[in-house]
């Protein structure tokens, strides 16, 4: 099995792994959900305004328009 990217960041002092981020378009606000590679949770903001949208995920995001 090939080797994924990923992304760290910390909560509670703790690193936690995303492996897969999903962003739910809308005009204003954004929904986010992120995995780990068991498949689990670690991420969920149902509701970040645009101009927050870089302060859950650290990383680089490509979106189709």
């Amino acid at each position: 099995m090939g080797s994924a990217i990923s992304h760290q960041l910390t909560r509670k002092g703790k690193f936690i792994t995303i492996l897969t981020v999903g962003i739910d378009l809308a005009k204003n606000v954004f929904a986010v959900h992120g995995v780990n590679e068991a498949g689990k949770a670690e991420l969920t903001r149902p509701t970040v305004p645009r101009d927050e949208l870089y302060e859950p995920i650290n990383c680089s995001i490509g979106m189709e328009a």
